[in-house]
C-alpha cells in the first residue's frame, strides 16, 4: 500500500509517497518551483489565498507518479500553524489566509490576556492570546465586520485544505490548541477565551482525533488527482508537531529541530506546563490526551531561513547557491571576528516578548569585514536566537541533550549545523525525512496500517551526528549577541 503526504508550507507545498511496508519515500514533488508569494498590504501584515494552496496541492500531486497514485490508500496532512482561514457556509473562503508570521493581532491578544488575566490563561491556555488565530480572528471582527457577519467557521491551513478534499469541516485538539481555542484544565474548547472575544463556539469546526478517520477523498477531487476515490484522510497537524513526529518524537525529553524559513525548537513534556512569561508555546502534541499528557514546548524564530535567503537576494552576486553561499563564509572563523545580526526581521517575535525589534546588524568595521563575514554572522545569529529560546525551554524543565533533525533548509549547513550544536551543547541527530513523508507515515498510524509509532517509525534512517565542540571564542561571541536585545 502507498501513503500520500502532504506539506503545506509558507514557501511551497510539498506531495510525497510513501511504501508503508518499507517505510521508503517513493516520490516527492512540490509546487510552485519558486517561493510562494506572500502579500504584506501593511507593515506587519502576511496573507496568502487559500485557494493558491489548492492550486499548489492539485499541481504536487500530479507531479508524482500516475501509477502510484492509484496505490494510494490513505492521506495525512501537514500545514502551516497558527493561520486564519474565514469561510461561508459552502466552505469558501471569505478574505485570503492571515498566517503565522502575521503580526496585526498583537494588540487583540494582549487585551485579552490583561482582560482574562495572566493566571487564567497561562493555567487553562498554557499561552498568552497572544498573536495566535484567535487574536487574528478578534482583529476580523472589529476591522472587517462585513466579513465576519458571513464568518460560518474558521479554520487552520490544513483544515482547509482538508476540507477541499472531503468535503468535511473538522479540526483537532491539537489545531484547537495552536489557535488557543483550547482549555487544557477543562478538556475542552474554551469557552472563557470564546465569549471574551465574543465568538460562538459554532464557529469551531467538529473536532475529531488526529490519528482518524477524518473524512473521504470525494469523488470529483479523486478524479481530478488521480487518486481512488474514497481514499480517507487519517491524520493532520500543524507543521512543528509533525516535524516532531516524522522523527519519530513522541515521548517526553524528546527534542525536534527545523530550520525552514523560521525556525524550531520542539521538545515534548509530559506536564501540562507553561512559561509565566509566555515565550515560549505549550500545544497539544499528536499523542496528546488528557489522561497521557503530551505538551509539544514549541521555540520559534520567525527570522531563520528568511534572512539567509534575503542575504541571497540582496547581498552575494546573482545566481549563487546556498552552497557557494556556505564556501565564502567558511572562510571566516568562528565568531564571525566581531559581526553579530540579530535575524528578527520577520514580524514580532514571541521570544522577545512579541516585541517587533527587527533585523540589525552590529560591530562592522568598513576595513576589515566583506560579505563572507556578513553570512557567517547571519548563520551564526540564528543559531545564537535558538541558543536563547533553548535557555527558557531548559528553565521550565524541557533538557536539550540531543536534537533530532532532517537533512534540510539551514540543516544542510555545515556551519549553522555544527554552531548550533557547539552553542547548545547538543548532539544533532539528522534523519532522512520531511514533513509530507512524515504525514504520509502519520496517515499510516491513523488508518491502523501501522500498529504504533514504533512500527511506523522503525526504519527511520539515521544520516549524520554533528557532536558539539567547545569554542571559547563562540561562547563570547553568543554573550555579546545576547547582550544586545537586553
Amino acid at each position: 500500500m502507498i501513503l500520500l503526504g502532504y506539506d503545506i508550507g509558507s514557501s511551497s507545498l510539498k506531495a510525497s509517497l510513501v511504501d508503508a511496508e518499507s517505510g521508503t519515500c517513493i516520490a516527492s514533488a512540490s509546487y510552485p518551483d519558486s517561493e510562494a508569494p506572500i502579500a504584506a498590504p501593511k507593515p506587519g501584515f502576511a496573507e496568502q489565498r487559500p485557494e493558491d494552496w489548492w492550486t499548489y496541492l492539485k499541481e504536487a500531486t500530479l507531479r508524482l507518479p500516475a501509477q502510484a497514485r492509484k496505490d494510494v490508500g490513505a492521506i495525512g496532512i501537514s500545514y502551516q500553524m497558527h493561520g486564519l482561514v474565514c469561510v461561508d457556509k459552502d466552505l469558501k473562503p471569505l478574505r485570503p489566509a492571515i498566517i503565522w508570521c502575521d503580526s496585526r493581532a498583537v494588540p487583540y491578544g494582549k487585551q485579552a490576556f490583561e482582560q482574562l488575566g495572566a493566571d487564567w490563561c497561562l493555567e487553562h491556555l498554557l499561552n498568552s492570546p497572544g498573536n495566535f488565530t484567535a487574536a487574528k480572528l478578534a482583529w476580523v471582527k472589529e476591522n472587517e465586520p462585513e466579513t465576519y457577519a458571513r464568518l460560518a467557521k474558521i479554520m487552520l491551513p490544513g483544515d482547509w485544505v482538508a476540507a477541499q478534499l472531503t468535503g468535511e469541516a473538522c479540526t483537532t485538539v491539537s489545531g484547537l490548541s495552536e489557535g488557543i481555542f483550547w482549555d487544557f484544565k477543562e478538556n475542552a474548547p474554551a469557552r472563557k477565551l470564546l465569549d471574551a472575544f465574543g465568538f460562538p463556539e459554532s464557529i469551531l469546526p467538529k473536532l475529531v482525533p488526529t490519528f482518524a478517520e477524518q473524512g473521504r477523498l470525494k469523488a470529483s477531487v479523486a478524479e481530478e488527482l488521480g487518486l481512488p476515490k474514497g481514499t480517507p484522510v487519517t491524520y493532520r497537524a500543524g507543521d512543528q508537531p509533525n516535524n516532531a513526529l516524522s522523527l519519530n518524537v513522541f515521548n517526553p525529553g524528546e527534542i525536534a529541530s527545523t530550520a525552514g524559513t523560521s525556525g524550531v525548537v520542539y521538545g515534548v513534556s509530559g506536564t501540562v506546563s507553561h512559561d509565566p512569561l509566555s515565550r515560549v508555546n505549550c500545544f497539544a502534541h499528536v499523542n496528546h490526551s488528557a489522561a497521557e499528557p503530551r505538551l509539544g514546548v514549541l521555540l520559534c524564530i520567525n527570522g531563520t531561513g528568511i534572512l539567509n535567503a534575503w542575504m541571497r537576494r540582496n547581498i552575494v552576486p546573482n545566481g549563487m547557491s546556498y552552497v557557494e553561499m556556505d564556501e565564502l563564509a567558511a572562510a571566516i572563523p568562528a565568531g564571525s571576528e566581531g559581526v553579530r545580526i540579530l535575524p528578527f526581521g520577520n514580524g514580532a517575535e514571541r521570544v522577545l516578548g512579541n516585541r517587533e525589534v527587527g533585523c540589525s546588524l552590529h560591530g562592522i568595521d568598513f576595513n576589515r569585514h566583506t560579505r563572507a563575514h556578513l553570512l557567517r554572522a547571519a548563520q551564526e545569529g540564528i543559531a545564537f536566537s535558538l541558543r536563547y529560546g533553548i535557555g527558557i525551554m531548559e528553565e521550565m524543565g524541557v533538557s536539550v541533550r540531543k536534537i533530532h533533525a532532517g537533512k534540510a533548509n539551514l540543516f544542510l549547513s555545515d556551519i549553522f549545523r555544527q554552531t548550533l550544536a557547539n552553542c547548545t551543547g547538543a548532539v544533532i541527530e539528522l534523519y532522512d525525512t520531511d514533513g509530507a513523508a512524515g504525514a504520509a507515515r502519520g496517515a499510516g498510524i491513523g488508518a491502523g496500517i501501522y500498529r504504533n509509532t514504533q512500527e511506523a517509525f522503525a526504519n527511520l534512517e539515521r544520516l549524520a551526528v554533528v557532536e558539539p565542540q567547545r569554542l571559547p571564542v563562540l561562547d563570547e561571541a553568543y554573550r555579546q549577541w545576547a547582550s544586545i536585545i537586553q
